[in-house]
C-alpha cells in the first residue's frame, strides 16, 4: 500500500512537472508547430494550398492624394477596379486567405503573376524580393507582441504602378504608424508615390521588431535573476523557449537583410532614385536589428550558463551537507561497532561510568570533526585560513 503511494505521488508530481514545461514552452510565442501550407508533389509551380481554418480575405482599401483620404472596407473585389483609373494612390490591404476565388479575382485586376499569387498564399516563405516585369514582389516576416507572447506571420507586398497591394495571413499588423501619417493632413507620405508608401510599410515591418527585442531583453534579465536565485525546470525550460525564440527571429532576419540589400541594389525597379536612400536606411535597421537578435541570442546562452552552474552550485552544496554528515558518524560507527562485537574480556563494560564515557568520546569526536570542518572553511561558504594568517 505504501508503495503504491509513492508511485502515485511522484506520477502526480511528473505530471506536475509536465504542465509546467509546457507552459513555459508557450511562453513568448515558442514556436508552436503548425501546419504549413504545402502544395502536392508534382503540382503546377502556381498552385495554392490554402488552410482550411484560413479565415475570409477582408480588404481594405485606402486611396489617397496630398488633399483628400478615403478608407473603406470592400467586399467584392470587383469595385477595387477604379483603383487602376486614375493618379491617386492606392494601398490595399487583404488580411485572410480563406477564398481562393476572392484571390484569383484580386490578382486578375490588378495583373499579379500567378507565381507571386502562389508565394503569397503558400506560407511560410522565406524573405526575398521577386521582379515580374514592372511589379515588384516583396515578401517579409511581421514580428509583434499580443499579450506578451511574439506573433509571427507573412507579409506580401507587391507594388503595382500607383497601387500596393499587401497580404497578410491574419487580422493584425504593425502599420497603425503609417495609417495615421497618411490620415495626417500635409504628411509627406500623402504628397509622395506609391513607391514611398510601400517604403513606409518594409520601414514598419522592420522597426516592428524592436520592440519584441525589448521585451526580449527584459525577459532575460528576468530568468537570469530566476536562475541565480530559484533555478528550477520550469525556469529552464523558459530560457529553452526564448533561446528558439531568438533563434528562430535570427533566421528570419538574415534572410530579410539579404532581401532588402538586394531591393535596394535592383537597378530599373519600381522604386525610383529618390527613394533608394530611404531603402538603404531600412536595411540599416535590418542590420540593427540583426545584431541586437545575436546579442540576445549569447545572453541566453550566458543565462543557461548561469543556471547550469547554480544547479551545479546546488548539488555542491547537497553533497557537502550529506559528506559533513557522514564524515561525523564515521568515527561514532567505528566506536559503537567495537563495543558491539560482544568480547568478555572488555573492561570498560563493566565500568560504571563506561556508558557515559562511550559517549563523551563520541561527541568529543564529532565536535573535533566540526571545528576541523570549520577551520578548512567547508561549512557555510567561509574561505579556510592561511597558516601564517592570524586568528580574529
Amino acid at each position: 500500500m505504501r508503495s503504491s503511494r509513492r508511485s502515485g505521488s511522484r506520477a502526480a508530481e511528473r505530471r506536475l512537472v509536465n504542465a509546467a514545461t509546457q507552459e513555459a514552452l508557450r511562453f513568448l510565442g515558442s514556436l508552436h508547430r503548425r501546419r504549413r501550407s504545402r502544395v502536392a508533389p508534382g503540382a503546377r509551380p502556381d498552385a495554392m494550398a490554402i488552410a482550411r481554418d484560413a479565415p475570409r480575405p477582408r480588404i481594405e482599401w485606402i486611396r489617397y492624394s496630398p488633399a483628400a483620404v478615403e478608407e473603406r472596407v470592400v467586399t467584392d473585389v470587383a469595385d477595387l477596379t477604379p483603383a487602376l483609373a486614375d493618379d491617386a494612390i492606392d494601398w490595399i490591404h487583404v488580411a485572410g486567405f480563406g477564398d481562393e476565388e476572392q484571390l484569383r479575382g484580386l490578382a486578375r485586376i490588378f495583373g499579379i503573376h500567378p507565381l507571386a499569387l502562389a508565394d503569397i498564399v503558400n506560407v511560410p516563405q522565406r524573405g526575398k524580393v521577386d521582379s515580374y516585369g514592372a511589379q515588384q514582389l516583396i515578401v517579409l516576416r511581421m514580428a509583434r507582441l499580443v499579450d506578451h507572447e511574439v506573433e509571427l506571420q507573412q507579409l506580401s507586398m507587391v507594388l503595382a504602378g500607383s497601387c500596393v497591394v499587401t497580404f497578410e495571413e491574419h487580422a493584425g499588423d504593425v502599420f497603425d504608424p503609417v495609417r495615421e501619417r497618411l490620415r495626417a493632413e500635409g504628411s509627406h507620405l500623402r504628397s509622395a508615390g506609391a513607391d514611398f508608401l510601400a517604403y513606409a510599410l518594409v520601414d514598419a515591418v522592420v522597426d516592428g521588431y524592436f520592440p519584441v527585442m525589448d521585451s526580449l531583453s527584459d525577459v532575460l534579465d528576468e530568468l537570469e535573476e530566476a536562475a541565480i536565485g530559484a533555478p528550477v525546470p520550469h525556469t529552464l525550460a523558459r530560457i529553452h523557449a526564448v533561446r528558439r525564440l531568438l533563434v528562430h527571429l535570427s533566421r528570419i532576419q538574415r534572410q530579410q537583410r539579404d532581401a532588402l540589400l538586394m531591393l535596394s541594389r535592383l537597378e530599373n525597379g519600381a522604386f525610383g532614385e529618390e527613394v533608394r536612400p530611404y531603402l538603404r536606411d531600412v536595411q540599416d535597421h535590418a542590420i540593427h536589428v540583426l545584431d541586437t537578435l545575436e546579442t540576445l541570442r549569447e545572453m541566453s546562452i550566458g543565462v543557461m550558463d548561469v543556471y547550469l552552474s547554480s544547479v551545479g552550485n546546488r548539488t555542491n552544496e547537497v553533497m557537502k551537507t550529506l559528506t559533513v554528515m557522514a564524515s561525523l558518524f564515521i568515527p561514532m560507527t567505528f566506536v559503537a561497532g567495537v563495543y558491539g562485537m560482544n568480547f568478555d574480556n572488555m573492561p570498560e563494560l563493566h565500568w560504571r561510568w563506561g556508558y557515559p564515557g562511550v559517549w563523551g568520546v563520541m561527541l568529543a569526536m564529532a565536535a573535533g570533526l566540526m571545528g576541523w570542518f570549520a577551520r578548512r572553511g567547508w561549512l557555510g561558504g567561509s574561505r579556510p585560513r592561511a597558516k601564517d594568517e592570524p586568528s580574529a
